[in-house]
């Protein structure tokens, strides 16, 4: 009896980042923290949920802040009623942005990976 070959599934992948005078602005991390930043308020508390060291956070988010003109996000030192980081509306419409444009390029690599499916 012949030996049928496995099923094999094709599929396209790809990362999407911004650069700005080809130094990294925005990467799936960076926009995995704004969200972060954005539902909890806390610089310190985006880092945890997100399994991030403190100190790469940070780094993050002064890489993005010095990259774009305006600063995505702010931070304010605690005090009486507590320190706090807030996404800015400039960060929030990169970040809505560079969603949609994830969703897009998984569109179009899926589309790719069908024309190339008659092929494999």
């Amino acid at each position: 009896m012949p030996r049928r070959k496995p099923i094999r599934q094709l599929i396209v992948r790809g990362k999407l980042w911004v650069q700005i005078d080809g130094k990294p602005a925005l990467t799936d991390a960076g926009a995995d923290l704004l969200e972060q930043i954005e539902a909890c308020g806390s610089l310190s508390e985006a880092a945890r949920r997100l399994r991030f060291a403190y100190r790469r956070a940070w780094l993050l988010v002064d890489a993005m802040n010095t990259a774009w003109p305006q600063p995505l996000v702010t931070t304010a030192i605690g005090g009486r009623k507590g320190g706090g980081t807030q996404i800015t509306e400039q960060g929030r419409l990169i970040l809505r942005s560079y969603r949609d444009l994830q969703l897009q390029l998984e569109h179009l690599l899926d589309m790719a990976g069908n024309s190339l499916a008659f092929t494999f």
